[in-house]
This record gives C-alpha cells, structure tokens and sequence, in this order.
C-alpha cells in the first residue's frame, strides 16, 4: 500500500465504504468491486485501497478470525504476522514473568503487541516503515493509553522504561514486497544487534523455523512452533523469558489444543530399526528441536532409517508430537508396479509423503493413474540406500 492509497483510505468515506463491502475471496469479486466502486464515482487511489484492503481482510481470518474485519493489513504486513492465538501466548510469557512494559521492535501491522496489550501490559510498537507504523496504529486504537505507536527505527528507540522487548527482525525490502534479505546480518535490525540487546534486556525475538542453529546463542531458550501441521516460526526467549533447564522446546497447536515438548538440549535419536506395525511422522517443529528422540522413546519406538525423520514401532501408541499411520504392506516403489498395485487394491485417493527421495508428489500422482474409492496414505522414501514405497493408513 502507497502512502496515498492509505490517506484516501483512512477518511470516514474511505472506512464506511470498506466495512460495507461484502468479502472479496476471488479476483471476479475484485473485478466486480472495482468495477461498482468506479462506477459510484470514487477515486482511483481510494477504491485500490478499499479493494484491496478487503481482500486481506478475507486472507486474514486465518490468523486473526472476526477481529480481522475491524483491521487494516500491508500484504507483507500480513504474511509476516504471528497468529493472534499463538501471539497470546507470547504475550501470556511476558505477563508470567511479572513484566508489565514491552517494546515491540519492529510492531509490523502490530499482531503481537495485540496479544501483549490485551493482556493488560502496556505496549510501545515500533516500526520503521510509516505506512506500517500507521496501520499499527489504527489497529491498536482501541487499547488507548496503553499502547503508544511510533515510526522509527529499533536502534535508534529510546527503552527507558522499558521491562522487555519483543523483536521480529523484517526480512523483507522497503515496499511490502517480497522476502529478499537472506543474510541476517542485513535483517533490520541485524540479528547481531538483536542478540546484544536480547543479552542485556529480557527479550523474545521471532525469527524463521530454518534459522541456522549455528547462529542461537547457547544462553537463551529456542522454542519452535508449529500450527496446524506447518511450522510457522522459531522464538528464542533471553534472561527471565527463558524457563530454567529448557534451551530446546517444541510447541505443536492444532485447533484448540496445545502440547509442548522440552529439554535441557537436542535430544540423542533412538537407533534405525525393521519397518514396524507402526509409521510415525514427528511434527516439524519437533523435527527443528531435534527433539525426535524424546518423541520416539515415548512411543517404544525407533528411527526408519538414522538420517530420516520417520519413526517406526509395533506397539499402538500415538502422541500428539507425531502423525500415526498403520502399515498396510510395503510396495513395488517402481511408478509401473506401484500404479498396478494401487488399482488392484482399488485406491483411487492417495495422500503421498516423500522424505530422502527427490519427487515431486503432483508429478508421480499423476504418473500413477489412480482409480477407485479407497483412499490411503503412500510414503515414498529412503531406507539404506533403497528407494521404498510404504502403504498406511492414518490412525
């Protein structure tokens, strides 16, 4: 969003005319919103921001529900926002260390300062990008005093006063536009500059879940997250935000439930074993913990094979770290035989996980020819140095 697009947009036209448009979810709906808007007489600038604005409305119920519709979004802003429940979460640890002011350094659209201030911590966001700052600042109105919205730079905000800090290093150009700083040294602010703050003042710092794990300082807690099958993020935790005797914590959401698995370090695998009654698949945010092994003596169960992620028992045992399937059969992996194989078993609807394989599972479903009304679960991957095709089911 331009700096223009947001003036028209903030205006009581500019908002009326976007609480009264109905959901956008399809490019026809844009086309036949621009089209009336234009058509009503409205500016060039103040429909784009309107329409557009209603479309993130809509891509934002995924991570922000009804409270969506009473929000502004950048499109960046928005795919780069931690989920308003996980975002409680964060704000619930800073609370039950007995902190009660965060800086949220680099704020973006403000999603975590929304969990911090509903919490009743009051809240100084930050952001360096003005048209950012400015929709941080319309979507925190509603907690008034409590919240105070600025535009600058993290280096340069005065923290007196300041308990905590919360920081999302942008990984992003000046523009809402694509993800293209891919060193972290040129992340603003720069994870060095980060870390030394973090060393000095209780801090949470939300980065990728693929951040080199040679970059996480030994003093802090690093907790990955996972939400409804994806691993979304990875927050190392400073000084009293970290919880004593944890350095590595797997934090697994689905729905409403939540489940969290922690160590003092990486935990040791539990050696490969024969293909079992039982295929176990450890959850990503496990799997970046390096927590596997915690999960599989959990489960009596071992490694598939020592440098894939895949467990495997004989015992009937599931664990909400882990997708369980039961072993069908072990397949041709062949794409021919396993075609003939899978019409002769009638399935005609096949989820297909590949680990240690190079596939590209669109393609060989397609290579496949499936028919039938059985649905089931086809793993493709590597065990030694043989290509293996397991049949399952989910549990």
């Amino acid at each position: 969003m331009q700096i223009a697009e947001l003036t028209a947009l903030l205006t009581p036209e500019g908002l009326r005319l976007l609480d009264a448009l109905p959901r956008v979810e399809s490019s026809d709906d844009v086309a036949r919103a621009v089209t009336r808007l234009r058509r009503d007489g409205h500016s060039p600038d103040l429909v784009s921001a309107v329409v557009g604005q209603a479309r993130l409305r809509t891509r934002a119920h995924a991570k922000f529900g009804d409270l969506a519709e009473r929000m502004l979004f950048t499109r960046a802003g928005l795919e780069q926002a931690t989920r308003l429940p996980i975002a409680a979460r964060h704000a619930a640890r800073f609370r039950d260390a007995g902190l009660s002011r965060v800086a949220d350094l680099g704020c973006g659209i403000g999603g975590d300062a929304l969990g911090l201030a509903a919490l009743g911590l009051q809240v100084l966001a930050v952001d360096a990008d003005e048209v950012t700052a400015a929709i941080a600042a319309y979507n925190l109105a509603p907690f008034g005093g409590d919240v105070e919205v600025r535009h600058g730079t993290a280096e340069a905000t005065d923290l007196e006063g300041v308990d905590a800090v919360w920081l999302d290093p942008a990984r992003r150009t000046a523009g809402h536009s694509e993800t293209t700083r891919t060193r972290p040294e040129d992340w603003s602010p720069s994870l060095d500059w980060t870390f030394d703050l973090a060393r000095r003042v209780p801090a949470g710092i939300k980065l990728g879940p693929g951040l080199d794990r040679s970059l996480i300082p030994d003093d802090v807690e690093a907790q990955w997250v996972s939400a409804d099958g994806s691993t979304v993020e990875l927050v190392l935790w400073s000084r009293v935000l970290a919880r004593p005797d944890v350095r590595r914590a797997a934090l697994v959401i689905r729905g409403d439930a939540a489940h969290e698995l922690t160590a003092e370090r990486d935990a040791a695998d539990e050696p490969a074993r024969e293909l079992g009654a039982y295929l176990h698949e450890p959850d990503g945010a496990v799997i970046r913990a390096r927590l596997i092994g915690e999960v599989a003596r959990s489960l009596h169960a071992g490694m598939l094979d020592e440098h894939i992620a895949y467990l495997t028992s004989d015992e009937a045992l599931t664990s909400p770290f882990v997708s369980t399937f039961r072993v069908r059969e072990v397949l041709p992996a062949d794409p021919k035989a396993l075609s003939k194989a899978l019409r002769d078993r009638g399935i005609g609807r096949l989820e297909i996980k590949k680990r240690g394989v190079d596939l590209d599972p669109a393609a060989f479903r397609t290579k496949l020819k499936l028919r039938g009304a059985e649905s089931a679960t086809l793993f493709v991957t590597r065990i030694g140095t043989r290509r293996t095709a397991i049949l399952a089911d989910r549990v």
